[in-house]
């Protein structure tokens, strides 16, 4: 059993993914991304799409996105059919008009979860308006509880390089503990079909600090994941976000955290890495490691952290383009609504300063572990070490980063906590308000 004395994981927001914080994106500011869908855009910027489907079998205990479950045939087919309206709009727009998509990314929810005809349906009409036949990476991500050998063939018809299987853990009472909704005899049959596929790459997650998890049950996950050798290996630190069932049955009941603190989640992440590091793997970010990194790289990440074009497509889905932030109606019922009106269902947005951007592109590079400063300057007018010269000294001499040369490069110790680090280099004004 683990010796865990340290404090639990408390209710909030840990894991950076965008910046200014999602808190600060308002209606009143939809007006800037209604105006760059109207204008001509930048087209060497690069082009990808994230397409949220929004159904689980479970809701997990853990998840904080939109989800809905239980959901029948028909209330999936209206989905599909308002998707299919908003690409329409889209391609319509300036800014998408007759540009080729660079990548594209199912999320969820669960993507898997829709049936291999809705699949081809949801292919065959979605691509008369955005084509995803010649992005460099289309990832999917599935529950192994949701596929069969038939539907694995099916992604890899509509256009799938990237699969994402979503084991978490390897356990069953840890599993059934956190509201999964798969135990593990699925999970090797999901990975058994999809390597007989052969799709071009095969990620896996697993989270380190799940309810009930122990010393002895992450190495068995750990040791069970480089076992099946997939390309990817994400590994995830629990938070508890403000809406997740967890925080909610905190705040109702007063109990304690059943998290494992930062301090153990940590510890188990780094022998995670020092174990998958011995069996070939190469550490790709601040959570992933790789068999190859030439290869195997995430190019929906490589884009999101260089300011790429993100068109967001479903409810509750984020974007960005051409500098401007924006979300789309987080309740399923406004965003059909909405879209059957003839409308783009967006709810949010913020147009960033050219300051807040670069501060946006460092410290999502700082995930990966190392910062090329040089490409920074270039895009920006701004050296970041001078820029961000007072955080760099405080971090360095905490033992987090060293500035080697030109580029940022992160120590283990600073890797393990990198989103608790970020915060340093918001503006003044950012630093305390609530992330989401």
């Amino acid at each position: 059993m683990s010796t865990d004395t340290a404090p639990k994981t408390e209710i909030g927001s840990y894991f950076v993914s965008n910046y200014p914080p999602f808190s600060q994106w308002k209606s009143e500011y939809v007006s800037e991304i209604h105006d760059t869908l109207d204008s001509e855009p930048d087209r060497t910027v690069p082009f990808g799409l994230y397409m949220h489907i929004p159904f689980c079998r479970k809701r997990c205990k853990f998840c904080y996105f939109r989800v809905y479950t239980k959901q029948n045939a028909k209330t999936i087919q209206d989905y599909v059919d308002a998707l299919e309206k908003e690409f329409e709009l889209l391609a319509a727009k300036p800014v998408a008009r007759d540009r080729t998509l660079d990548y594209a990314y199912f999320g969820g929810g669960t993507p898997s979860y829709i049936s291999s005809k809705q699949l081809i349906s949801l292919r065959d009409r979605l691509q008369q308006h955005l084509n995803w036949e010649t992005a460099q990476e289309v990832t999917f991500e599935c529950e192994p509880g949701t596929l069969n050998e038939g539907k694995v063939q099916t992604m890899k018809e509509i256009g799938v390089t990237r699969v994402s299987l979503g084991v978490e853990n390897f356990n069953d009472t840890i599993l059934e503990a956190n509201g999964r909704a798969h135990l593990s005899p699925e999970v090797f049959k999901a990975y058994e079909w999809i390597k007989a596929a052969d799709f071009p790459q095969v990620n896996i997650d697993l989270i380190a600090g799940m309810i009930g998890e122990t010393d002895e049950n992450w190495m068995q996950c750990v040791e069970k994941a480089a076992e099946m050798d997939p390309d990817n290996i994400t590994i995830y630190q629990m938070e508890l976000p403000h809406n997740t069932v967890i925080s909610k049955e905190m705040k109702e009941s007063g109990v304690t955290s059943p998290i494992a603190g930062w301090e153990l989640k940590r510890r188990w992440m780094n022998e995670a890495i020092d174990y998958l590091l011995e069996r070939g793997y190469h550490v790709s970010s601040g959570n992933e490691v790789v068999k190859n990194p030439e290869t195997d790289r995430f190019i929906y990440r490589d884009n999101l952290f260089r300011g790429s074009d993100l068109l967001a497509t479903g409810v509750s889905s984020f974007g960005h383009l051409q500098g401007v932030h924006y979300q789309n109606y987080d309740r399923i019922e406004d965003y059909m609504e909405v879209v059957a009106s003839g409308e783009l269902p967006v709810n949010r947005a913020l147009r960033p300063t050219e300051h807040q951007k670069l501060i946006r592109e460092f410290i999502l590079q700082m995930k990966e572990g190392r910062v090329a400063t040089t490409p920074i300057k270039n895009k920006f007018g701004v050296d970041p070490l001078e820029e961000f010269a007072e955080p760099l000294a405080n971090q360095s001499r905490a033992g987090y980063l060293n500035v080697e040369g030109d580029d940022i490069v992160l120590t283990r110790k600073g890797l393990l906590q990198v989103d608790s680090l970020l915060t340093e280099y918001f503006e003044p004004q950012h630093r305390s308000v609530r992330y989401t």
